[in-house]
């Protein structure tokens, strides 16, 4: 119900931010106000509906800790993170496209030589991962630095477990040869689902959805003089592609993890034959206009 009153309220509260100092945080705050107090309106929720948004949130807040960011997952599935990256990756046309940087980059990869194993516990299927970092002309990047992180082969991330998987396992920070290559070795990732113990799991169930992610590994590329990129590589026929839990999948980042016979390359890498192994460049963007 709209009332005088109810419209008075919004413009006050608008009004009061006027002596925000700085400009972009009182443009974001006055819209913030707006669009609350135009939900308030719209659906008009009784005080006891109110104070469970605010136990739920409250809730939220205690889930976190060092290891879990409860506030990101909830940002995840109801799309806003995606909407963030892909409003600020538009008008990069040509490079490699951006996804959710998700609740599980919360500690520091260590630093692995190229080919190094990033899968410290097995139990999963031996993959290679290869490519390039390149400008957007096709330019190799050496030097470039690649952040990765993946769940293990049964979709647990080591903070997730930390009295069964050493800290660092499914992570490693690589550096690109000079002719900007990378390669590594890991386990194909599995399909898992995001924590369902907290607030975001209690979400998910009482609006009948599904907590599940298709296989991926994650990566952070970056290099001088370009803007970095956060993104993943899903593993083409992976279950949940069509339904991910955090609407992160774009086709272009969708990969084969093709199944390589060669037991010479297999010996290359370190790896038994045969071996899945998927190929793939990280295109980044200038940061010049």
């Amino acid at each position: 119900m709209t009332t005088e009153f109810t419209t008075h309220i919004t413009e006050a509260v608008v009004d009061s931010l006027q002596g925000t100092a700085d400009p972009r945080l009182r443009e974001l705050l006055a819209a913030l106000t707006r669009h609350l107090h135009a939900f308030v309106r719209e659906t008009e929720p009784t005080m006891a509906e109110w104070e469970r948004a605010v136990d739920f949130l409250t809730a939220t807040g205690q889930t976190c800790t060092d290891t879990r960011q409860e506030f990101v997952l909830l940002s995840d599935v109801l799309g806003v993170s995606m909407l963030v990256e892909t409003i600020n990756s538009e008008g990069r046309g040509g490079a490699t496209e951006s996804t959710v940087l998700g609740p599980f980059h919360m500690t520091e990869s260590p630093v692995r030589a190229l080919g190094a194993d990033i899968d410290l516990v097995g139990g999963g299927e031996p993959c290679v991962i290869s490519g390039r970092v390149l400008s957007r002309d096709g330019t190799p990047l050496p030097g470039a630095i690649l952040d990765v992180w993946q769940a293990n082969a049964e979709g647990y991330y080591d903070v997730q477990q930390p009295k069964v998987q050493p800290a660092g396992n499914g992570r490693g920070l690589f550096t690109a040869d000079a002719q900007g290559r990378f390669w590594f070795r890991t386990c194909v990732p599995s399909p898992y689902p995001i924590p369902t113990d907290g607030p975001v799991g209690d979400l998910l169930r009482a609006t009948g959805r599904h907590p599940y992610r298709p296989a991926h590994i994650h990566f952070i590329a970056s290099a001088e003089g370009h803007v970095p990129v956060t993104t993943h590589i899903f593993v083409a026929g992976s279950d949940h592609l069509d339904s991910d839990a955090v609407f992160a999948v774009k086709e272009s980042l969708v990969q084969d993890f093709a199944e390589t016979d060669d037991p010479s390359l297999a010996r290359e890498f370190g790896i038994p034959n045969p071996f899945r192994h998927a190929r793939f460049d990280l295109v980044l963007n200038s940061e010049e206009p």
